[in-house]
């Protein structure tokens, strides 16, 4: 993947760049959004907003708060979507949503996320400050549930917003840290599965002119480029088996001859570096593809230095821009597992996957973020992005959306994810630019 498709450094110190002077009051008011949120969601030595969980539900009353001191009208719908809406002179025409979630992975980092929707509201409270008369709505969404440690479901709250979602989701997904159903803890929250189990949406796509989705990168292409902002071309598409396994037979690790060992971490490991080996064969064909296996673990009840394990647990995520070439290697999978359990005498099970289809970003926004970076001398680039997000979710319904991304220089589901104010700024001038076009 190429990980840029244009790159052009703005004025001043591309690394980091002055903060633009109108933008300033918004700025602090980012500043101490996501400082406030951060002392509330505390769990040192990072942040963590379980889904559908205390944290999170701190966070969306956080937001709401803001919202209503900035004299948004503020709603919740059944589900705990969080809107905030600044009305525009037209409330008939489809409105411009800006949104992203506000839960985090374990320990994770402070801005994942939640950076895109205190940006949404900074926005909101720059236009009213200047006094804007807007066409249309504005919409800033605080999201549910997006990251899929919590409950192995992609973009599970983006999707539940718009019906997307298997009507036995609420009673059969459960909460990987406490083993209850998302009806459960919803429930708890003061919430109502019922839209849920009868596949109906709480928000209309055609009453949504665009999406935008405001977020950090998670990776280092735009510390490595020396540049604040990114506009995002694409997000890549995921097949996931979160509770793979390979069975075998527990034996004594020295009296049993290899020919005769039914090695499941052996075959596990063998799996893995296949897909090792066909991943570096699709890079040097220039295809898109990235490969984790993020778990590896053999039966702690059984595991033991002197015997040959007889069980693996392992997770397989594997990316790509190319939604043909994740169902090759879909296929792929089956046909070198077979392989294996017949040269092996194993049994491997995929167990349940997740699919999220690649999503392509609206060009015309694009090139409206572009626009509005060259005015405010924004350095930018355009970029893929490996992570998903629920833009995603937006981007498959045909509305036509984009994502900007602000640089981050220590990675993200970690604690020491970072933004710089003045990259914030930067990213803000983009944002509230092009909706002076948008909103138009």
């Amino acid at each position: 993947m190429a990980a840029r498709e244009a790159a052009r450094p703005g004025t001043g110190d591309a690394r980091r760049g002055a903060m633009p002077c109108d933008i300033a009051p918004e700025s602090a008011l980012a500043e101490t959004l996501l400082a406030r949120l951060r002392a509330a969601s505390l769990d040192a030595p990072g942040v963590t907003r379980a889904s559908f969980g205390p944290g999170e539900r701190v966070a969306h009353a956080l937001m709401a708060e803001a919202a209503a001191t900035l004299g948004l009208e503020v709603a919740v719908d059944a589900i705990g979507t969080l809107r905030m809406t600044l009305p525009g002179q037209d409330r008939d025409l489809p409105a411009v949503v800006i949104g992203s979630h506000l839960d985090s992975v374990p320990h994770g980092g402070n801005y994942d996320g939640a950076a895109g929707v205190v940006m949404g509201l900074a926005a909101a409270a720059r236009l009213r400050r200047k006094g804007a008369r807007t066409a249309r709505d504005l919409i800033i969404l605080g999201i549910r549930a997006e990251e899929m440690c919590w409950f192995a479901a992609h973009y599970l709250g983006s999707r539940a917003l718009f019906g997307l979602l298997p009507p036995e989701t609420p009673d059969q997904l459960r909460r990987a840290d406490t083993g209850r159903t998302l009806a459960e803890h919803m429930i708890e929250e003061g919430l109502d599965p019922t839209p849920i189990r009868e596949g109906r949406a709480l928000m209309d796509p055609a009453r949504i002119a665009c999406f935008l989705e405001p977020h950090i990168e998670q990776g280092p292409a735009l510390v490595a480029a020396g540049l604040p902002v990114g506009i995002v071309t694409g997000i890549r598409g995921s097949l996931r088996y979160p509770r793979a396994s390979v069975s075998g037979e527990h034996t004594h690790a020295g009296a049993v001859p290899r020919a005769f060992r039914r090695d499941a971490a052996l075959a596990g490991v063998a799996l893995i570096a296949a897909l090792e080996r066909r991943w570096i064969e699709m890079e040097r064909a220039g295809a898109d593809l990235v490969c984790t296996a993020g778990i590896l673990a053999t039966d702690p009840a059984h595991q033991a230095p002197t015997k040959v394990p007889g069980f693996l647990r392992f997770s397989l995520d594997i990316r790509s821009e190319d939604a043909a070439l994740l169902a090759e290697t879909d296929r792929w999978l089956r046909e070198e597992t077979a392989r294996l359990e017949a040269e092996r005498g194993v049994r491997f099970d995929l167990g349940p996957g997740t699919h999220a289809a690649p999503a392509r970003m609206d060009a015309r926004i694009q090139d409206i973020l572009w626009r509005a970076g060259e005015r405010t001398g924004t350095g930018m680039m355009r970029m893929a992005s490996g992570a998903g997000h629920d833009c995603a979710t937006f981007a498959g319904l045909g509305i036509p959306s984009a994502m900007l991304f602000l640089r981050n220089e220590n990675g993200s589901h970690n604690p020491d994810e970072t933004l710089d104010m003045a990259d914030l700024a930067a990213g803000l001038a983009v944002l509230t630019g092009a909706l002076e076009e948008l909103l138009a």
